[in-house]
């Protein structure tokens, strides 16, 4: 961008877009991130929280059953056993959970792991529709940039498709820069595209009808970005309730565990 600006003796206008743009791409991606920050929080406080009662509780129980010499209930048994594997197998848990992060980063970091990670992610839904809005605003965003700066559709869409941040939707512009090289229009490969909404196609193709591209990728830009706030807000809003019944189901299943047997001792004395 500013080498196009240089050459076109427009480097104050250009210099004035891309801080526009930046400005702008990391409001969303600061949005995006925020988002997945309270449920990792919450998942890590979650297994905190398991980790210590099935390590320093539940042992407890065990050795006030052990005594009363009564057959115990299924659901106890499980979690006795779940229990007994953290007290004297922790290191396997640590090292497998250490091993599984580091094998999908590991495998992300490639070219195939990244783009079966994307393909799968793209797909979850609440998450894969995040995803892909904010794919959108990113690549619309770059794009009309770069062509209000004086760079080449063809290298435009080269380094818009970079900053997609999912390989499906890179893959999409780069077919369609394919197609240009052909003579063809943007509109055309676009319309093919599953992960590419008609409303974009249908833009870009007025667009291209009337010579005001870049002021239509524009529009979309807004149009997504907005569309991120809304989404990140919905996922926020899942979130909370869907963690909180989660933590609630573990903790009543422990709690019911432990306590099966002693109602079963009460009813006993009872009866």
């Amino acid at each position: 961008m500013v080498r196009a600006g240089e050459e076109s003796g427009n480097l104050d206008n250009v210099l004035s877009r891309l801080a526009i743009y930046i400005e702008k791409s990391v409001k969303v991606q600061g949005k995006v991130k925020g988002a997945m920050i309270y449920p990792g929080v919450i998942l890590f406080v979650a297994s905190v929280v398991v980790f210590a009662l099935m390590v320093f509780v539940i042992p407890r129980f065990q050795e006030l059953f052990r005594s009363s010499g009564q057959d115990l209930p299924g659901l106890t048994k499980m979690v006795m056993g779940v229990s007994h594997f953290f007290i004297h197998f922790w290191y396997l848990i640590i090292f497998g959970v250490t091993g599984l992060v580091f094998g999908v980063l590991t495998s992300y970091r490639s070219e195939e792991g990244k783009k079966t990670f994307d393909r799968i992610l793209i797909d979850v839904p609440v998450v894969g529709d995040l995803i892909q809005k904010n794919g959108i605003a990113r690549v619309t965003r770059t794009l009309a940039t770069l062509l209000e700066s004086g760079v080449g559709i063809m290298e435009a869409l080269e380094i818009a498709s970079r900053t997609a941040g999912n390989v499906v939707i890179e893959m999409a512009l780069m077919r369609a820069r394919e197609s240009i090289s052909e003579g063809k229009p943007l509109v055309a490969p676009l319309a093919k595209e599953k992960y590419i909404p008609n409303m974009v196609t249908q833009m870009i193709g007025v667009g291209e009808q009337t010579g005001n591209l870049d002021s239509m990728l524009s529009k979309i830009a807004d149009f997504y970005e907005d569309e991120v706030d809304v989404a990140v807000g919905a996922l926020t809003s899942l979130m909370e309730p869907l963690l909180m019944v989660f933590l609630g189901v573990i903790i009543a299943v422990l709690v019911i565990a432990m306590y099966l047997p002693i109602f079963n001792m009460a009813s006993a004395i009872g009866g």
